[in-house]
């Protein structure tokens, strides 16, 4: 994102849980600093901490995971139902959405047809999460 003051701050998120934040200025600044997972959530909590609301799902705290992973075009998936990856039984990870162009579908079933270039959101353990990824062909 750019801020209001011209600087560039992107964060990256590695497989491990750990982030880093980089802040980029319009001259030769630049800042550059990975944070360990519990170090990242206190930055969080400082920068939003309406995150913690009681309805709301804080899934580091779980030791879950929430991540986007996109189905490649040409996928041996693709135009084949979801349950047919056997996703949730071998990674115990749930599909919560597949965005689909500019559409979101929510909870899709197993019946629902994959195509090239759906994005799938999944939620659950890193090594899941993982698992799902590779089954995907990521």
């Amino acid at each position: 994102m750019a801020t209001r003051e011209r600087r560039r701050l992107s964060v990256v998120a590695h497989l491990d849980g750990s982030r880093t934040l980089n802040v980029h200025g319009t001259d030769a600044d630049a800042l550059s600093v990975r944070l360990a997972a519990d170090e990242a959530a206190v930055v969080i909590d400082a920068v939003m901490p309406a995150r913690h609301s009681p309805s709301l799902l804080a899934t580091a705290e779980l030791g879950l995971v929430a991540e986007r992973i996109e189905l490649p075009e040409g996928s041996r998936w693709q135009g084949r139902p979801l349950g047919d990856t056997r996703m949730r039984t071998e990674t115990g990870v749930s599909v919560v959405a597949v965005l689909r162009r500019a559409e979101a579908i929510p909870s899709p079933g197993p019946e629902f047809r994959l195509a090239g270039g759906d994005t799938l959101i999944v939620i659950g353990t890193r090594e899941g999460v993982g698992g799902a990824g590779e089954i995907l062909g990521r």
